[in-house]
């Protein structure tokens, strides 16, 4: 082996060992006093140099971290640094209004367990076919369609999980995705959506009207995606980074289905400079149920929404409180999912001689998804507990249990236990509920699927008296799925905006903003602002 190989190994091994450091070092974004270029005023010039003299100093060899980013739009750089003094130096600069460091959000996802309601109230609105979401309706879409063709020259930005691009529902009006993570690895691009919540989001604002009537609030703007969020969570500098990218594409509007307890200065300074660039933010108020409104949706000049069920009334997991401007269905929102990924029910019944397919049935992730029918004869066990279980052979039969007093995996478990194949839970209530049989990603050995009360209490009857019950169970995969939360709710009030925006491009934010609030429908009780200004309104904005 040469010197010159030497050398170049030793080199490589520096380089490696520098990339490690600087990976591991931690991230900050360090906002800047005045914007990085632009001619000042006078008065201004010692600032604007002091600026100058900081962003050389940070793209020299001098400086003790990893230059990343320059957000211009949001007057703000990306940095590296495990450097002690290096930090404390930053902070001291006349030049840097603040040094924020990198933290990380929970993944949104779906509210889990929430129960939907028995039944639809029907609505008067135009239809566009039988799959038409009924919160399209509700917020009186289709109506506003003809004064903003559909939404076409408006440009929505959403930040969030990722996107599908090529569903066939967000394809058309699908522009560019980016991703502000860094967490690409095993995607097949860097922008896709592993959770199947950013594309969930993306059909609700701007999917295609299709045959069977599912569409989006303005299916002819065009979407662009930033991924915010990977397996790590939502970091604020990601969600910051987002949208100084959103203010360079000269988006109309802003949405983000995501939020927390606190807004860190970087998520402060990106919305603030946004805002004055025009670009309209709209915000999950966050699923808690609690009187207070989350961030980014409480900072000043953000449209936050809460969501309400089909019947009006405020979801009991909205968040509400005085910053909450206004309310959009979030509750049973049927959108698109990344192909493949969503689940529909099938539950066949064979009672006596009668043979029937229930109406309305839900699974559970985290059990058995049988893609070819499981069929077993139904035995009655009380709640599910592991005493009434005792007595009976449940071994390749499936038990039938209530819901109530222990939890869902427990039940399965206990049925597991006694043998059976399969758990048939029915509500202890109207309606159904959706949601994750185990927290951990964990797959159960048997499927779990849910009827309704009235199904269950029927089925217990026929079954007093001798009558031999059969059910069949299966899985069917999809591209569409139903969620429930202020995630779902955000983005038919983005929708709107894209509406609203396209009707008039030159409104501000402030002046978006208080239209959705005065032609919002109001609704009561409203006593502590728990619903806002009322239900968003396309027609009327």
């Amino acid at each position: 082996m040469n010197k010159m190989m030497i050398k170049e190994m030793i080199l490589a091994g520096l380089m490696m060992g520098s990339l490690a450091q600087a990976a591991q070092a931690t991230r900050y974004m360090i906002g800047l006093k005045q914007p990085i270029s632009a001619m000042m005023a006078p008065q201004k010039i010692q600032l604007q140099t002091n600026v100058q003299k900081l962003m050389q100093h940070l793209e020299s060899s001098q400086f003790k971290g990893q230059f990343e980013a320059k957000l211009d739009r949001i007057h703000a750089v990306v940095v590296r640094i495990n450097d002690s003094a290096e930090l404390a130096n930053l902070k001291a600069n006349p030049a840097v209004n603040f040094v924020d460091k990198e933290v990380f959000r929970p993944l949104p996802k779906p509210v889990v367990g929430y129960v939907q309601p028995q039944s639809y109230v029907p609505y008067t609105t135009a239809v566009a076919g039988p799959k038409t979401p009924w919160g399209i309706k509700a917020v009186h879409a289709m109506e506003a369609w003809p004064a903003s063709h559909e939404g076409q020259g408006a440009l929505v930005v959403v930040l969030d999980t990722g996107i599908d691009k090529d569903h066939p529902a967000v394809a058309a009006a699908f522009a560019q995705g980016k991703d502000f993570t860094g967490d690409t690895s095993g995607l097949p691009y860097p922008f896709f959506d592993t959770v199947g919540h950013g594309t969930h989001v993306s059909g609700t604002i701007a999917g295609q009207l299709a045959a069977d009537g599912f569409t989006g609030v303005a299916p002819d703007a065009k979407l662009m995606m930033g991924r915010v969020c990977s397996g790590e969570g939502c970091s604020n500098i990601a969600v910051a980074e987002g949208i100084n990218w959103a203010v360079e594409q000269k988006a109309d509007v802003v949405s983000m289905s995501l939020g927390g307890p606190f807004a860190t200065p970087s998520e402060r300074s990106a919305v603030k400079a946004a805002l004055a660039a025009g670009v309209t933010i709209v915000a999950a108020s966050g699923n808690s149920g609690e009187a207070n409104v989350s961030y980014p949706a409480a900072l000043p000049g953000v449209i936050a929404v809460g969501a309400v069920d089909i019947h009006s009334q405020k979801a009991s997991f909205s968040q509400y409180g005085p910053e909450l401007s206004v309310v959009a269905p979030g509750v049973d929102v049927v959108s698109s999912v990344p192909r493949g990924t969503g689940r529909d029910s099938e539950v066949k019944i064979s009672v006596g001689n009668r043979d029937f397919q229930v109406v309305a049935s839900t699974t559970f992730a985290g059990s058995q998804s049988p893609t070819s029918p499981v069929i077993g004869e139904l035995v009655e066990a009380g709640l599910g507990k592991a005493g009434d279980f005792s007595g009976k052979d449940y071994r390749g039969k499936f038990a039938l249990v209530k819901r109530g007093d222990i939890m869902f995996a427990e039940k399965a478990q206990n049925a597991i236990n006694a043998g059976a194949k399969g758990l048939l839970v029915y509500n202890n209530a109207p309606g159904l509920i959706r949601g994750a049989i185990t927290q951990d990603g964990s797959e159960l050995a048997i499927p779990v699927f849910m009827v309704e009360e009235s199904v269950g209490e029927a089925l217990i009857s026929d079954m007093n008296k001798g009558v031999v019950a059969k059910a069949s169970l299966l899985v069917v995969p999809t591209d569409y799925a139903s969620f429930d939360g202020t995630s779902m709710a955000t983005p038919h009030v983005a929708g709107v905006v894209a509406l609203v925006k396209a009707a008039n491009k030159n409104l501000t934010p402030a002046q978006v903003k208080q239209i959705l609030e005065s032609t919002a429908t109001p609704l009561q009780p409203n006593t502590n602002n728990e619903v806002g200004a009322g239900l968003v309104n396309a027609e009327k904005a």
